[in-house]
């Protein structure tokens, strides 16, 4: 998730669910005043965010900032408008080579606020059929049953 040290805004747990996460990535946000402080509240909603390109740009889609209740009129923002993302030329090339060749998705992960400033947590990775979902579901439930029978046999054998 979010480097230690950093306030998390907002989690996207269901993005890990539906995308096999191959690399994440953390990017800037340009926003406006009264993103910020509807932040500050943890006023977004992140589950159906995507970046996207757009002239050799990326850009965030899909994630919801609610508008600050103090902001109205010319200060207010729209809830549901287009992002830009503030990253290296070099890794918005690498990306987009990546997307292309790949056929890769790119979604938001996380929101946090890192040293003042907002930053998404982005990751790489391809949609999941409902079989792949089955399995992951199915290895974690195997997982967690060897971890409870470890504890029960060490709990025993002291």
């Amino acid at each position: 998730m979010a480097p230690p040290g950093t306030k998390i805004i907002a989690s996207n747990r269901r993005a890990r669910h539906d995308y096999a996460i191959s690399d994440s990535i953390e990017a800037g946000i340009s926003l406006l005043g009264s993103e910020v402080k509807s932040l500050r509240e943890a006023q977004v909603q992140l589950n159906d965010g995507f970046a996207r390109f757009r002239s050799g740009e990326l850009w965030l889609e899909g994630v919801a900032i609610a508008p600050y209740g103090f902001a109205v009129g010319f200060g207010a923002h729209e809830q549901d408008r287009p992002r830009k993302l503030l990253l290296h030329r070099a890794e918005l090339k690498r990306l987009s080579d990546q997307v292309d060749r790949e056929r890769v998705s790119i979604v938001p992960l996380a929101m946090y606020f890192k040293n003042g400033r907002v930053k998404v947590e982005l990751g790489i990775g391809k949609g999941r059929t409902k079989a792949d979902k089955r399995q992951s579901i199915a290895a974690k439930d195997a997982q967690r049953d060897i971890e409870r029978e470890m504890g029960r046999r060490n709990k025993y054998n002291r």
